[in-house]
């Protein structure tokens, strides 16, 4: 994906009963991905789905599968979670001691990987690995329930993000490249309370890739929903 704004629906926002059917709806709405969530009841205190629903997900349609582990010892996990169709593989920089381990083990496994913070960390942390990452996630919420609000404080995390990858040159997929990083910029995700108008906040902040549930499951035209939330965030 090489666009410049990147719209990810989170299915598990959506009909839960009919993951199928809204896979197949998302892509027809012409978003960009799917953002799929998997939480363990540990990690955080809600449990979702498993690499079998993934597979049906990945068999709805040719998206862009964007696997969100907000789990424990995500390691023990990559391998399903990419048979089962994840074309990223997002954990969290809080749920295991051996990160670089982990992005190393993914990126062997041939898929993008994502490193996801939450608010609570500091932002300091996130420097470590924006040249080994393909994506870093600012989780805009606490991290494991939708319908949360947005927390206004993440987009210092964002700008000071933006910044430490302006200053270094990095590019899309973690490449330190002074001829490309700023037509094709790092991608910095956001996931939580993200609508309109918080949008249009993380994308001035420099974010580029926006999770959205709630907020795009209630629009009564979906397309017409993630066309208005691209616009809303420079798109």
């Amino acid at each position: 994906m090489s666009k410049k704004v990147i719209i990810e629906p989170s299915i598990l926002s959506f009909d839960f009963g009919q993951l199928a059917h809204e896979a197949k709806r998302i892509e027809l709405a012409k978003a960009d991905a799917i953002h799929v969530d998997i939480m363990d009841g540990l990690f955080v205190n809600n449990i979702t789905i498993g690499p079998k629903a993934v597979a049906a997900i990945n068999k709805a349609t040719p998206l862009f599968l964007d696997v969100h582990l907000m789990i424990y010892s995500p390691f023990n996990y990559v391998e399903r979670f990419i048979e089962a169709g994840a074309d990223r593989i997002t954990f969290h920089f809080e749920a295991t001691e051996d990160v670089e381990e982990t992005i190393n083990y993914i990126r062997k496994c041939n898929v993008q990987v994502g490193l996801a913070f939450s608010p609570d960390t500091s932002m300091e942390l996130m420097v470590r690995y924006i040249d080994k990452c393909d994506l870093i996630l600012i989780m805009t919420v606490q991290p494991g329930f939708g319908g949360q609000e947005f927390m206004p404080d993440m987009l210092e995390k964002i700008r000071f993000l933006r910044q430490a990858c302006t200053t270094r040159k990095i590019a899309r997929g973690g490449v330190v490249n002074p001829e490309t990083y700023l037509h094709d910029p790092f991608l910095i995700q956001v996931d939580g309370g993200i609508n309109n108008e918080t949008a249009k906040l993380c994308a001035e902040a420099g974010a580029n890739v926006f999770v959205s549930g709630n907020h795009l499951y209630n629009q009564k035209d979906l397309a017409k929903g993630i066309e208005t939330l691209r616009l809303a965030a420079g798109g």
